[in-house]
């Protein structure tokens, strides 16, 4: 766990050992940044455990004003070789399936080359084919699943069955109604039905229609349009800002635009895979630091600028910093703070993606760069898409107003992309009004303060139960690790079982053995369905034994509130 203060006496500022075994390595600081007061320095005299020990480290006040947490505790040894002795059985018994396909003895569903192809060179690498027909096939009945509702607080499911051992899928015709929805990304509830963003977007839809037809160049562009990018640059507090009718277009397409060969992007490890095909369709040369390290950040930094480009030793024509507010399978938020301090320093530029942390971050909902109180043209990049908090689609692209006119001609999701749909944009303004107070009601700020509420509750209990909780305290995104290959199918079973949808994610969208569920909060949540969800969730957690922690936080109720204060409790 690590932890930021603001500046206080010299008797306070003392480390203190908590025994967590929690990962010291994702939350490195930038020593360089302002040097340790000597009380602050560790002494060479100071006695090792053998259980692995991590501080609470303290930092300036001008970096951070409020408290910074965040855990990632270690996983415990035995369930990391359980979970490695898991994919071997499954690896062992793939192969073993696979001779028997070979030799006609058992029918093989998966798709295969055609006979006059069959000296072709595969189109998938190997072991991601193996992985899909003999892992992924066993537990395939737990994601694409249909629903036929809005994705609100609850959700309505249509019901499917699998007689070919999940090679395919019939629907039953019915409908498993009122789940609690832990899935979405509805963060502010404003992906809904009824209310004022609905009203708005079907009255523009019988105005202006579905569809556009043409690009934002050419006869494509909407008053409408121009409305939403005005609304989002007040939003943001930016100069300009332009929007796309894809996200993951918004990253893939526009860093290409910004930088190319003799650039160098240093990008966080567990970048969205959209930075990381951006960064490689620019041709720029990519380097990647650990994340949320700054460490490792400002090492790449200064070895960029004190060696230059390969071979050449050049000054690198732009360094660009690839950031994102949230991590999405993390669950933790950007040290942006320290992030712009050493962008300053190096005199690098700044790319923060706020997909996931734009209308979810910060007391006005707008995004990290509120939750930290920074100015905004820090940021030189600034990126967000509208399908989350707003219940929308598509993204945006937001800074000096120089830099949009530049997108505006040099971005291929610009140029040639069809405009998007009036609906979906006054969605956006509707929504992007509420959180503003701009409609003359309260409702944005309550669901913004409501979603901050329903975070740190849910967060709370979970770790109170025992599980292993990633993330920061303020995300309401909530990884919930589940290790084991078998527990990711049949802990999404068992909830589902008890009218709770979630969504549960493994290799390779993960590493493979930090299989997980994501659990996903929203302001639509009422009190009474998180408590009914967690009781559901301790329930299925005793059955399938996922409460791995070492270090249960203590009930409120048994204790001060205090959230440094731990049970040790034996493996």
């Amino acid at each position: 766990m690590t932890e930021s203060r603001d500046t206080k006496a010299a008797d306070d500022e003392v480390c203190r050992r908590v025994k967590n075994g929690l990962k010291p390595e994702r939350n490195g600081l930038a020593k360089s940044l302002y040097p340790r007061p000597c009380h602050e320095r560790p002494s060479k005299n100071r006695c090792h455990t053998a259980e692995e020990e991590v501080y609470a480290a303290s930092y300036d006040g001008r970096l951070y004003s409020r408290p910074f947490i965040e855990y990632f505790e270690e996983t415990p040894m035995m369930v990391a070789v359980l979970t490695y002795m898991s994919y071997g059985i499954l690896t062992i018994f793939g192969y073993v399936r696979d001779f028997l396909r070979h030799w006609k003895i058992e029918r093989c569903h998966i798709a295969s080359e055609k006979e006059e192809q069959k000296d072709f060179v595969p189109l998938y690498q190997d072991f991601e084919n193996f992985y899909t027909r003999n892992i992924y096939m066993r537990i395939r009945d737990n994601w694409n699943r249909p629903i036929c509702s809005v994705p609100g607080a609850k959700m309505d499911l249509m019901e499917r069955a699998t007689y070919d051992y999940n090679w395919t899928f019939e629907y039953t015709g019915w409908v498993v109604q009122d789940v609690i929805n832990l899935g979405s990304y509805n963060y502010l509830g404003f992906a809904e039905n009824t209310g004022p963003c609905a009203d708005s977007a079907a009255e523009v839809t019988m105005k202006y229609g579905v569809g556009v037809a043409s690009t934002r160049q050419e006869i494509g562009n909407l008053d409408r349009h121009e409305e939403m990018e005005k609304q989002v640059a007040r939003f943001l507090g930016v100069e300009s800002a332009m929007a796309f009718g894809m996200g993951f277009a918004t990253n893939s397409m526009n860093i290409p635009a910004l930088v190319g060969k003799g650039c160098l992007i240093l990008s966080d490890e567990l970048n969205h895979a959209s930075l990381v095909l951006g960064a490689r369709l620019s041709g720029s040369t990519i380097r990647v630091f650990k994340h949320n390290n700054m460490q490792s950040l400002e090492k790449l930094l200064r070895e960029a600028v004190v060696h230059g480009q390969p071979r050449t030793h050049r000054p690198w024509k732009k360094i660009l910093i690839v950031v994102e507010g949230i991590y999405s399978m993390e669950g933790s938020i950007v040290r942006l703070p320290e992030v712009i301090a050493l962008k300053k320093r190096y005199r690098a530029y700044l790319y923060l993606d706020e997909a996931h942390s734009i209308g979810a971050l910060g007391p006005r909902g707008r995004g990290v760069v509120d939750y930290f109180g920074l100015d905004p043209c820090d940021v030189d990049v600034m990126m967000g898409t509208f399908t989350k908090s707003f219940g929308a689609a598509g993204g945006y692209i937001a800074g000096k107003r120089e830099l949009i006119e530049y997108l505006r001609s040099h971005s291929h999701s610009a140029v040639y992309a069809t405009s998007m749909s009036p609906p979906v944009v006054e969605q956006i303004i509707t929504s992007m009004k509420c959180i503003m107070g701009e409609d003359g009601t309260t409702i944005g700020s309550e669901r913004v303060q409501q979603l901050a509420e329903n975070t740190v509750y849910f967060r709370k209990r979970l770790r109170e139960m025992g599980f292993i909780i990633y993330g920061n305290n303020d995300s309401p995104v909530v990884p919930m690790m589940l290790y084991m290959p078998a527990k990711i199918a049949a802990f999404a079973r068992e909830m589902l079982k008890r009218n709770i949808g979630v969504v549960v994610v493994g290799f390779p969208a993960t590493p493979i053995i930090e299989s997980r569920a994501r659990f996903c909060i929203s302001a639509g949540h009422s009190k009474n369905m998180l408590d009914q969800a967690l009781n559901v969730i301790s329930e299925v957690g005793d059955l399938l034994q996922l409460k791995y922690s070492r270090h249960r936080l203590q009930p409120s109720s048994a204790r001060p509130f205090d959230d440094d204060v731990y049970e040790d409790i034996d493996d």
